[in-house]
């Protein structure tokens, strides 16, 4: 029971963010340049890769300019469904990539604001934006390194006969729980100037409650347009649940 309190907790807590996110303006400020940056490289990513696909699609089943039966049309639509899916996980993990590097400046901004506001805290000596802009990205690739090589050792596991697609989807939604509840949740424990190896065991300390949040930030990364807009209030929920919830205590550095 308290487990599963623990998850639902984090599952709605972005939802919970909303809130507190258009309760504050200086937030709505800067999240409007990120939330610009995402439109454009999801819709560019989406746009081109949906065009590219769905042409494939006709060409290669010869529907081009002709009528096709049903049986023909049935597979077409098969296809379609089938091939939007992966689509939009391929388009998921290029916005993840491209984006959480872009951005990451933006998204540092913000995390520093709510940190402001829910922990009282103020930094004395503030980086300049391109030193700032330079730890943030670095801890972004740093991650993403992480995230690819774990999910290109997940999909592997597809190699073996149909147990192994079904091993691979469980693992690979629970991992991008686990990292997506890192990624958002990283922003404060950067600026304390964590190692990455800390910073893996502060997020697993969390327990249930960093994988409801993650795996609730996963789909909502999933969706497309939802993905855009909800991306810098993800940042404001991950900062205020690091502190909500004492992922700052040191206690999570205990007995690990």
């Amino acid at each position: 029971k308290g487990q599963m309190k623990d998850f639902l907790f984090g599952f709605t807590y972005p939802f919970r963010s909303l809130k507190f996110f258009f309760s504050h303006s200086v937030l709505i400020k800067y999240s409007i340049a990120p939330m610009i940056i995402n439109l454009l490289i999801y819709g560019s990513v989406f746009i081109l890769s949906y065009s590219w696909f769905t042409g494939s699609i006709d060409s290669w089943l010869g529907i081009e300019g002709t009528e096709a039966g049903f049986w023909l049309k049935f597979l077409h639509t098969a296809l379609l469904i089938i091939g939007f899916i992966l689509l939009l996980f391929f388009c998921y993990l290029l916005f993840t990539i491209l984006g959480n590097v872009i951005t990451a400046p933006f998204n540092e901004e913000i995390s520093q604001r709510v940190e402001e506001i829910v922990a009282g805290t103020k930094e004395a000596h503030k980086m300049g934006f391109w030193e700032d802009a330079y730890i943030s990205i670095k801890g972004e690739v740093q991650k993403l390194a992480f995230y690819l090589i774990i999910l290109l050792l997940i999909f592997s596991l597809n190699l073996i006969p149909v147990a192994g697609s079904v091993i691979a989807t469980v693992l690979g939604v629970i991992f991008s729980s686990f990292y997506n509840a890192l990624d958002f949740l990283d922003y404060p424990m950067t600026r304390k100037k964590m190692r990455f190896r800390d910073k893996l065991k502060v997020t697993r300390k969390g327990k249930l409650v960093t994988y409801g949040f993650g795996f609730t930030a996963f789909l909502l990364l999933f969706l497309p347009v939802i993905n855009v807009f909800m991306k810098p209030i993800l940042v404001v929920a991950g900062t205020s649940l690091f502190y909500e919830k004492g992922y700052s205590s040191q206690e999570l550095f205990k007995n690990s």
